[in-house]
């Protein structure tokens, strides 16, 4: 990467070695060895197409879920996506927010609950960013993205601007057509439907999605949910199953509560959560024959660790 370069084209808002661990949820990580923000999707857009033409090489953070960050950092820019408009369009049946893919997503379901409107109660629930959501197909309570995404707006490295429907997006369990090609596009923006509701029973749906989660899922920093579900089982049941609650390595634990949270006890490491992520995975492939897929992305320098 040539540092001039970068200089020249965003001058003071480029920032060296930005510390990533408290931008995450798991609270480990190294720094950045270059730093923007991006305040609006059109900025993320001119950033992305920028750092492409150039062929200089770049990660998007969000709200900094479902990811874990090498102790050694990121050796490229990192835009932190903080394009996070949020829209209510009201049209009867067809009504929908469009929010900026850096929009937190239980901020944009909970806007959509206070005017009224039914369809994104699971969302008050996931942390994490709209265009994460989306790329992820994230979901709970037997709801996802997948039901409720409209359009997405996104910058293909290839094809420009593109605006895909939810067939387009090729969804799958956890997974999209954008996942399955990293680095290839970036969602700026995305249109989820809702519909009018009642507001006492949109509450009463956000109160017990928000209680079961307190219930089943531990405080504390963490990935979130650390393996997918294999097709008609849980992580959780299996490693819970296996003995394994409270098992630890370095600063961090197997949650007590739900054994698919790995929380940091305070002073975990990237490379704790990796041994003791990879550890699981063995006793887990060993005992049963089922090999458990991650469920977050690793991010930075792992060779040491591979």
């Amino acid at each position: 990467m040539d540092e001039k370069v970068l200089l020249k084209r965003f001058a003071q808002r480029l920032k060296k070695d930005v510390p990533l661990a408290n931008l995450t949820t798991a609270k480990v990580g190294g720094a950045a060895r270059y730093f923007l923000n991006a305040v609006n999707a059109a900025q993320l857009a001119e950033d992305v197409a920028f750092l492409w033409a150039e062929e200089i090489p770049f990660f998007i953070l969000g709200s900094g879920s479902n990811i874990l960050v090498s102790d050694a950092g990121v050796d490229c820019v990192v835009i932190h996506n903080k394009a996070n408009h949020i829209h209510l369009v009201e049209k009867g049946d067809s009504s929908y927010v469009q929010a900026e893919s850096g929009a937190i997503l239980i901020t944009a379901a909970r806007q959509a609950a206070l005017r009224g409107y039914t369809g994104l109660e699971w969302a008050t629930t996931i942390p994490g960013t709209v265009g994460g959501a989306v790329y992820g197909n994230a979901g709970a309570y037997g709801a996802s993205m997948q039901q409720h995404l409209l359009l997405v707006d996104i910058l293909h490295r290839g094809k420009g601007c593109l605006s895909l429907n939810t067939e387009q997006m090729g969804y799958s369990y956890r997974s999209s057509a954008l996942k399955r090609e990293p680095g290839m596009a970036v969602i700026l923006s995305a249109r989820l439907a809702i519909k009018k509701g009642d507001k006492e029973r949109i509450k009463e749906l956000i109160n017990e999605f928000s209680a079961r989660r307190k219930q089943t899922q531990p405080p504390g920093p963490c990935i979130g949910s650390t393996f997918k579900n294999p097709a008609g089982d849980s992580a959780g049941r299996i490693i819970d199953s296996l003995g394994l609650k409270g098992t630890r390595v370095g600063g961090v634990q197997v949650s007590p509560m739900h054994a698919n949270f790995f929380v940091n006890e305070g002073s975990a490491s990237a490379r704790d959560y990796y041994d003791l992520i990879h550890l699981v995975q063995r006793i887990v492939e060993e005992k049963t024959g089922i090999k458990l897929e991650p469920e977050f992305e690793l991010i930075g320098d792992w060779k040491e660790q591979a």
